[in-house]
């Protein structure tokens, strides 16, 4: 049975891999990274906040191979932390939260991790957060990990 890691890179995210390498040491892990097409995330903007951008394959093969590069480096990190981590890059098909919940669901996850807040800015506060609808949409135990700067109050 693993955990599963939703990592975007954020340090929200690299907190949720630190707790998660503490709080259930000597687990199996996969650090999912979710990316959207940036023209799906621009048909998505409401009343104009983004342009629409007309990319071609080739770009978005680039932006998926950064963001492959990006769940390597959060499955590294989940190694340092005691994690046996391996990493995995999904396309979103609806939604960020969706995609994690669907993926937990897939590899039968024991528990999803989270940080509290991502790399979303704008989109999130329009549709609300990722870790929110995670939490509320998941059939499965969610742990949403505070940001560092509310750790360190805490400690």
């Amino acid at each position: 049975m693993s955990i599963l890691i939703a990592y975007d890179g954020s340090d929200d995210a690299k907190a949720a891999i630190a707790f998660a390498g503490r709080a259930v040491q000597d687990r199996s892990a996969v650090v999912l990274t979710v990316w959207e097409r940036l023209a799906m995330t621009s048909a998505r903007a409401s009343a104009g906040l983004m342009m629409t951008l007309d990319n071609t394959a080739a770009e978005d093969e680039a932006i998926g191979q950064a963001m492959t590069e990006l769940a390597g480096h959060g499955a590294e990190l989940a190694r340092e932390a005691g994690l046996d981590a391996t990493p995995r890059c999904d396309l979103d098909s609806v939604a960020v939260w969706s995609t994690i919940v669907d993926v937990a669901d897939e590899i039968d996850a024991t528990l999803i991790v989270t940080g509290t807040r991502g790399l979303g800015g704008v989109r999130s506060l329009l549709l609300g957060s990722t870790s929110d609808r995670v939490l509320h949409h998941a059939r499965r135990p969610v742990l949403v990990v505070p940001g560092p700067e509310a750790i360190s109050r805490a400690s």
